[in-house]
């Protein structure tokens, strides 16, 4: 059972350094920048999530994981936002790290999560 409970210690923190790894972006920054198409979005929430609804113009990580350089401007200092479920999701760091590895210098994450943006009241596109 000590072994368990360490194991999932050990999990919990792994995840947990990953969650500073990027800077935040903030709602409203966000919001700025895909009205001046600014931002490409990397919604890591899977393919149900996205079919029910994601922050519009996102991409779908999953569906373009194998693909992802092809469907990622070809400038590398753009701006990337990856996102996941809510401010407790971590899942966000597959995408953005997926970004950084191909080289994008300007990768960030919207904490929130689609959660947030919900709540928010901003719009969903399916």
């Amino acid at each position: 059972m000590n072994k368990l409970l360490l194991l999932l210690a050990s999990a919990l923190l792994s995840a947990n350094a990953f969650a500073g790894a990027f800077p935040d972006i903030s709602l409203a920054d966000l919001k700025a920048d895909i009205a001046a198409k600014k931002v490409t979005l990397l919604d890591v929430n899977g393919p149900v999530s996205y079919a029910n609804g994601h922050i519009p113009g996102a991409i779908d990580f999953t569906a373009h994981t194998a693909d992802l350089a092809k469907v990622l401007p070809k400038d590398k200092n753009s701006l990337i936002v990856a996102y996941c479920g809510n401010e407790h999701c971590g899942a966000y760091a597959r995408a953005a790290e997926a970004a950084q590895k191909l080289g994008y210098t300007n990768v960030q994450h919207f904490k929130p999560g689609i959660a947030g943006w919900k709540e928010a009241n901003e719009p969903t596109e399916k």
